[in-house]
């Protein structure tokens, strides 16, 4: 086994018994950056312990357990993850010890601001268990899975498009379009697969009606005095399919004798689905795509700066509140009419703008060691798109830190909207990736260079927008002087029972506040909360 796998799976061995052992795990899957646990009992889970792993970047506890673990990381110790889980626990050792300086020395500040960002995550989570909330996470369910693919694809079509740019390697390039546009050609299937399982039904029967759309023979049927194309309506059609699928067959089988079950319900599922869709679904679905293409394009060509504002101010209120997801279908339908969606390098400008608030508040607190080794560590995943370690751990908790950055969000997205009003439209091949990971991604009207020299104006514009307004207004002077006392206005560390000792001037915090900076390093505390 390589050193990479013996990391993987030691990381692997490290979190299962914290989230209670390989009995407590109901469900193991993973997204882009995260780490996806069904768990039986959450009262098991050993959160702190958890947050202190070198690898672990932070945590949020919602519909599943989710580990934030980073991009590739993720993808590698899942499978590790998934076989100690089918053993049993039985391989994976006792977790070590979160280092001391984790645990026991952290300053009374970082243990405050995880205190407060878990309260946030719970009132959220809470907040979001609205029925309208739930549905945009079944949708959200179907399309992550498809991500990777997405991503993979969009890699090998930009490469493609670089190559037949160039006049370069002409015998290969039909190749690399065929294995860039094969997924996409049938993406329909694989939303409608994943519908059936996600809404209840029966997953094969999902892709079979979604493989309706797809199918080239369905340009022989007319709907409304049309000619139906194949792929129209595209994965709104197959959204819409396999639903219908999932009622129907859940409808045969409360009244269907269970001796013809096997029969007549995959039958009538497929029969009566595929026919709405034929003659209704299709139809229907296909003018929604457009409208949503024509829409995007519209708002972007006339008010592209002020719509760019607007999107990328506020998508980190919309994280937030779980309406994000909503935006996952409408990125799908742009990628398949389009080849790119225009709106996901605006709404990636708000983890720019993230970033910059965070640097600021580096700064602005020199005497809190403990939130700056927190930014240290969540920074490089933040410059990757990778966000909950900064806003669970620092600007979510601070509050005016959470608005400056949107701040500087709004500042990024307005730089790359006013381009796209003035006629150099690009996007994202894929959906998934923010930050630098977006850039082999990029695909544009006006070639490479100019998507690439857009999208970074964008983050250096959302990065500094985002650390001015932090560094100038993300702070009150009782919040200033809260989190950053000097750490010689009081002994460190102080015994138990110990008096505050120090000037009498100097800042008079708990006496576990501020008690110096701990003896580990940024590998050694948990990047985010």
């Amino acid at each position: 086994m390589s050193t990479s796998e013996d990391k993987n799976r030691a990381t692997a061995a490290a979190i299962l018994p914290l989230v209670g052992g390989a009995q407590n795990v109901t469900s193991v899957a993973h997204c882009m950056t995260r780490l996806r646990l069904g768990l039986a009992d959450r009262s098991l889970v050993q959160d702190e312990r958890l947050k202190a792993l070198p690898a672990v970047m932070g945590v949020v506890d919602d519909d599943t357990y989710q580990i934030v673990l980073g991009p590739g990381t993720v993808a590698r110790v899942t499978p590790e993850f998934e076989a100690l889980v089918a053993e049993g626990g039985a391989a994976a050792p006792a977790a070590p010890s979160a280092p001391a300086a984790a645990t026991s020395a952290a300053t009374a500040t970082a243990e405050d601001l995880a205190a407060q960002g878990a309260a946030m995550r719970a009132e959220r989570k809470a907040k979001n268990a609205t029925p309208f909330k739930l549905f945009l996470r079944k949708i959200a369910n179907i399309f992550v899975p498809l991500i990777p693919a997405l991503i993979g694809c969009g890699i090998i079509a930009g490469i493609n498009g670089l190559l037949v740019n160039a006049g370069w390697l002409t015998g290969v390039t039909p190749a690399l379009a065929s294995i860039a546009s094969g997924f996409m050609a049938l993406i329909a299937v694989f939303v409608g697969y994943n519908t059936a399982k996600e809404f209840g039904g029966t997953p094969i029967l999902g892709g079979a009606v979604a493989a309706i759309i797809v199918f080239p023979g369905v340009a022989n049927v007319s709907a409304f005095g049309e000619k139906l194309l194949p792929g129209q309506g595209g994965v709104l059609g197959a959204l819409g399919a396999a639903v219908l699928a999932v009622y129907i067959e859940k409808w045969c089988r409360r009244w269907m004798p269970e001796s013809l079950d096997v029969l007549l319900t995959p039958t009538i599922t497929v029969l009566f689905s595929g026919l709405v869709t034929l003659f209704g679904l299709m139809y229907v679905a296909g003018e929604i795509s457009t409208g949503i293409g024509d829409f995007a394009t519209w708002l972007l060509a006339h008010g592209g700066a002020g719509a760019g504002f607007v999107l990328g101010g506020l998508f980190l209120p919309l994280v937030m509140l779980g309406l994000h997801q909503a935006l996952i279908p409408i990125h799908t339908t742009l990628i398949e009419q389009q080849g790119y969606t225009v709106l996901l390098p605006i709404l990636a400008m708000a983890g720019a703008g993230q970033v910059g608030s965070a640097v600021a508040v580096y700064l602005r607190l020199p005497h809190n060691p403990s939130i700056r080794r927190t930014i240290r560590s969540a920074l490089p995943a933040g410059f990757l798109g990778v966000g909950e370690p900064l806003i669970y751990g620092v600007s979510l908790p601070l509050g005016r830190p959470f608005v400056t950055a949107c701040v500087g969000g709004a500042f990024g997205g307005g730089f790359v909207g006013l381009f796209n009003q003035l006629g150099d439209s690009m996007g994202s091949t894929a959906i998934g990736p923010s930050g630098w990971a977006l850039f082999p991604l990029l695909k544009g009207d006006h070639g490479l260079g100019t998507s690439v020299a857009i999208y970074a104006g964008g983050l250096v514009a959302g990065y500094v927008a985002g650390f001015v307004a932090t560094y100038f207004f993300g702070f009150s002077k009782s919040l200033l002087a809260e989190f950053n006392a000097d750490p010689a206005a009081v002994s460190a560390p102080l015994p138990a029972t110990g008096p505050v000792t120090g000037p009498a001037t100097g800042p008079a915090p708990a006496p576990s506040r501020d008690a110096g900076p701990t003896t580990g390093g940024p590998a050694q505390e948990p990047a985010g909360v």
